[in-house]
């Protein structure tokens, strides 16, 4: 039970750091021009919305063993070996994509 709280919980936090480190570039500038209309259309309509390039961060979630104090039922805790997420993200700014696959 507890393992799968840690696992979700740095899934979940991995995915909110994630959206922070996205680097967004903006490709096209917007357009939109509205028709007007009074009693016959004066006007025809163009819409063009702007592109976006986004490039997400690179999000390495693993597991290591730590040995952290756990309370049991009494006065005294005692050592207990758990394993616990390690979230590691490299900003896509800064992401080598060939470093990467050396290192696994």
């Amino acid at each position: 039970m507890r393992k799968t709280a840690f696992v979700l919980a740095g899934i979940v936090s991995a995915a909110s750091i994630a959206l922070v480190g996205c680097d967004v570039q903006k490709t096209q500038e917007g357009n939109v021009d509205v028709p007007k209309f009074e009693v016959s259309k004066t006007k025809e309509g163009d819409v063009t919305l702007p592109k976006y390039d986004v490039d997400a961060p690179k999000v390495d979630v693993t597991t290591e063993q730590k040995t952290v104090d756990v309370p049991k039922v009494g006065v005294y805790t005692e050592k207990e070996t758990l394993t616990v997420p390690k979230v590691d993200i490299t900003p896509a700014g800064q992401k080598d994509d060939d470093k990467v696959a050396e290192k696994k």
